[in-house]
């Protein structure tokens, strides 16, 4: 498809316009959109990476001055990339595998504004063994529920939990075996 505006060059953005329910469609090249104002200067341009940086940078959009201003006070950095978390903000990318724990933090507020409130992502789990692994999260959660109990001296709660940690795991080599045959 050829440019709209100029007829020699082929289009590459495609714009829908609609006005009091009217839909307009224009083809146009890079330049022509450019010199007709439909898209900004590349300077002006908003990239992925404006967008990671609008989510990282979260203090600047949520929190006001006030945030600005605790921040620009408190400079925390990397102790084994140097990297800074005014940095991290910028570039949207962590200097070292240290820089997790050092800015962790601050990071909970992006992951719940990136995660629609959770904090946590587990990932998705497949049907076919999805019941397996649920049982072994369920295990293990038992399994540290009853050391809570032991810490605590509730030992007739603690006898019940193993119960249900003896069933459930009866329960996980049983489905194993059926599943090998």
């Amino acid at each position: 498809m050829e440019c709209q505006e100029c007829h020699e060059r082929p289009a590459t953005l495609h714009f829908t316009k609609v006005v009091n329910g009217n839909k307009t469609e224009i083809h146009v090249c890079e330049r022509c959109a450019k010199e007709k104002g439909y898209m900004g200067y590349e300077d002006e341009a908003y990239s992925l990476h404006n967008l990671l940086s609008g989510l990282f940078n979260f203090e600047t959009t949520i929190g006001g001055q006030q945030a600005n201003n605790v921040s620009s006070k408190q400079v925390v950095k990397c102790p084994k990339c140097g990297l800074t978390y005014q940095e991290f903000t910028r570039i949207g990318k962590f200097g070292c595998y240290e820089c997790y724990q050092t800015f962790a933090d601050r990071l909970n507020p992006i992951f719940r504004r990136v995660h629609s409130g959770n904090t946590i992502h587990d990932g998705k789990v497949p049907k076919r063994v999805g019941s397996s692994i649920q049982q072994k999260k369920k295990l293990n959660e038992y399994r540290d529920h009853l050391k809570q109990l032991i810490n605590d001296e509730e030992f007739e709660k603690a006898a019940q939990i193993r119960d249900q940690i003896k069933a459930l795991e009866k329960d996980l080599h049983n489905g194993g075996e059926e599943e090998k045959e």
